[in-house]
């Protein structure tokens, strides 16, 4: 015979009343739990008696439904137990992080600038320093200064060839190159107007006293004020920009003089990366033709 602590026979059980199982023990239904905590927050809100309280949650004595109401006696979750394990979600690889300065603005000091990838705005003008008697982006100037003193300092005479030029001074270069040299030939030295790093004002040309005669020729790789530059330049975040054997990369045959200023860090790790190219580094289009 039914003890009386189930429902009765033909009757559904209240969703406020708990599961009696086989060995007598009532437990209640986590349906259950959350009905009656939120049946006995309203009633203690409103003030109802324990007897109303005892007749809703269907049970005679007060004290035991005030006690069985709480669902902290019966949800291990409201106790603090250990909640039901959850499926657990598609593990999703984190995105790779991307480079914390643009490639394309043109005021960035990653900006990388070849025949693919023009200046944006075509306009583009830095806000620009004097050193060494040259106009520079004002963010090279201090690391620039700080290069030429370091290289004094070790007896070596360096100096600025040429820095920032315009639109239109760059135009005025590329059609020297052109009328000198043919259009194949200049190419391959000197940049289209608004394709030049020198509109950036970040790309420096550097000459010596040791071989005047080698001023923005091959054969400054070969002077002490080049070796100097290849031993220290990064401590100052310089970039050799158009080295031997990459020109099938960068665009431009080499060019020892031209060094690009991209700050430090980036100098540093470059050189740990075994000295790429900025397109190699950054995983950027190249080449010799333009877009």
């Amino acid at each position: 015979m039914s003890s009386g602590a189930g429902p009765r026979p033909g009757r559904a059980r209240s969703r406020f009343a708990p599961e009696v199982l086989p060995d007598g023990r009532r437990r209640y239904g986590h349906e259950a739990v959350v009905a009656r905590r939120a049946l006995l927050v309203g009633l203690v809100a409103t003030g109802t008696g324990a007897g109303v309280l005892a007749t809703r949650l269907g049970g005679s004595d007060p004290a035991r439904v005030a006690a069985g109401a709480d669902p902290a006696v019966q949800d291990p979750v409201a106790a603090g137990g250990p909640a039901p394990a959850a499926t657990p979600a598609p593990s999703v690889p984190p995105a790779a992080p991307g480079p914390r300065h643009s490639l394309t603005d043109a005021a960035s000091p990653w900006v990388v600038v070849n025949k693919q990838h023009p200046i944006d705005p075509l306009d583009y003008a830095p806000e620009l320093a004097t050193v060494g008697g040259k106009e520079v982006a004002a963010v090279v100037a201090d690391d620039l200064r700080a290069l030429l003193a370091a290289a004094a300092a070790d007896g070596v005479s360096l100096a600025v060839t040429s820095g920032f030029r315009s639109l239109e001074h760059q135009r005025a270069v590329h059609d020297s190159a052109v009328s000198r040299d043919g259009l194949e030939t200049a190419e391959s030295v000197s940049a289209r107007p608004g394709h030049s790093e020198h509109q950036t004002g970040l790309a420096i040309d550097f000459s010596g006293s040791t071989r005047p005669g080698c001023l923005l020729r091959n054969c400054f790789g070969q002077t002490p004020e080049s070796d100097w530059l290849v031993a220290h330049g990064g401590r100052f975040g310089f970039l050799l920009r158009y080295p031997e054997g990459k020109t099938d990369v960068t665009g431009y045959a080499p060019e020892p003089w031209h060094w690009r200023w991209v700050g430090a860090e980036l100098a540093a790790e470059v050189a740990a990366a075994g000295s790429p190219t900025l397109e190699e580094f950054f995983g950027v289009t190249g080449g010799t033709t333009y877009a």
